[in-house]
């Protein structure tokens, strides 16, 4: 996985499906950069797949822990209530919706 796929897939609206802590997870992705410390950060709302929390709702995902990632066909439209531009969360932001 590139960063390039994962910008590509934030700005045409595509979910993707990756494996990630024990499972595979379906998500919109929001918001791609780096957290405190230079690590890379997904910020993504999850609709379906496995979770050791909850399916679905807002995640934040370390980009380094993330496998076979897939630019799916499905993509949606406004963004999902609770989204905020500029996440605080990432001190660097490389592409967000």
């Amino acid at each position: 996985m590139e960063a390039h796929q994962i910008c590509d897939a934030i700005h045409k609206r595509q979910c993707v499906r990756f494996r990630y802590r024990g499972g595979i997870r379906t998500v919109e992705p929001y918001a791609y950069g780096v957290g405190d410390g230079g690590k890379p950060l997904l910020r993504a709302y999850q609709v379906s797949g496995y979770s050791q929390s909850r399916e679905q709702g807002w995640k934040l995902f370390h980009v380094d822990e993330i496998s076979g990632f897939t630019v799916l066909d499905d993509s949606f439209e406004a963004p999902r209530a609770g989204y905020m531009r500029n996440d605080p969360t990432m001190t660097k932001i490389y592409c967000e919706l």
